[in-house]
């Protein structure tokens, strides 16, 4: 690679101190690299102002070969979803705290940066999901996710009472805080942390996890990546009162009330994000779970 281009969160880099010594280094190295402006204060800024996050893909130089992602997961997260249509590959340098997907850590990032350069890298093509959104069979909002689209209750501290279809074909009625639709790329976020399996990444299916279910047999479901998983809000336990909330990779969100329904699939899109590293997945998986 030759010409880069940065994208880095400002609260963990408010001085730009590691988007500066990356791009100083390739540039030193005979590289091109920009690092992006502060373009909005926040991603809630940028949704009034247009379609995208932090990241305006029309901004970024046709040149461009690769980019640099500093900050963590919910960074890199932001940007495969902003820059989805550009087809650029992300390498995630983590300044977070686990980083399953920023996989590059600071006193890595010269070795990195070597590698990309000398062409000693991977890319990896990372599924995603679609959601869409329907009150009363009209849609209300369609997005995309790169590690999980989330149900949950909205308001006060009560169970939401939801069916969900796969293929149209009725499944189960849970009471529960709500459930999590995760890719393999998700099973180490939300979904882990509610009891989900971990997949390996370079699956391809759909993890289905209920949050806290009010119930003592309640099992995660693995699903084939072809199937549409629908839930459908019911009522009961306050849902007319309160309602719930679908979000996409824990950013934008809807609410939703007692008839409407998610409808989730496999996004026709993905993300593909750089592995510099022929660290296997177990390896990663263990280091980070021993921290």
């Amino acid at each position: 690679m030759n010409t880069f281009y940065i994208i880095t969160n400002y609260q963990k880099d408010p001085e730009l101190r590691t988007a500066s010594l990356v791009r100083d280094y390739l540039e030193q190295k005979g590289r091109i690299c920009y690092i992006q402006g502060r373009e909005c204060r926040s991603a809630r800024e940028c949704e009034k102002e247009s379609h995208y996050r932090y990241t305006d893909a029309g901004k970024i130089p046709p040149e461009v070969e690769g980019v640099l992602v500093i900050g963590g997961d919910g960074t890199l997260l932001q940007a495969a979803r902003d820059l989805v249509d550009r087809g650029l590959p992300l390498l995630g340098i983590n300044m977070g705290t686990l980083g399953y997907l920023a996989e590059i850590e600071c006193k890595n990032i010269i070795s990195a940066l070597d590698r990309l350069m000398t062409g000693q890298y991977m890319v990896e093509q990372r599924m995603m999901l679609y959601g869409e959104a329907e009150h009363h069979g009209k849609k209300m909002m369609g997005d995309i996710a790169l590690n999980d689209i989330v149900i949950t209750r909205n308001g006060r501290l009560r169970i939401v009472d939801f069916n969900v279809y796969v293929d149209g074909e009725f499944l189960k009625s849970y009471s529960a805080d709500g459930v999590i639709i995760s890719t393999p790329t998700g099973s180490t976020g939300y979904n882990l942390s509610a009891g989900g399996p971990i997949v390996a990444p370079q699956a391809s299916m759909m993890l289905l996890t209920a949050i806290a279910p009010h119930t003592l047999t309640t099992r995660p479901i693995v699903l084939p990546d072809d199937v549409a998983i629908t839930i459908e809000i019911v009522a009961g336990h306050g849902t007319d009162m309160d309602g719930a909330e679908v979000t996409f990779d824990g950013d934008t969100s809807v609410k939703l009330n007692s008839g409407d329904r998610i409808t989730v699939t496999r996004s026709q899109k993905t993300a593909q994000l750089i592995k510099t590293k022929n660290t296997s997945f177990l390896e990663i998986l263990r280091e980070k779970m021993n921290k």
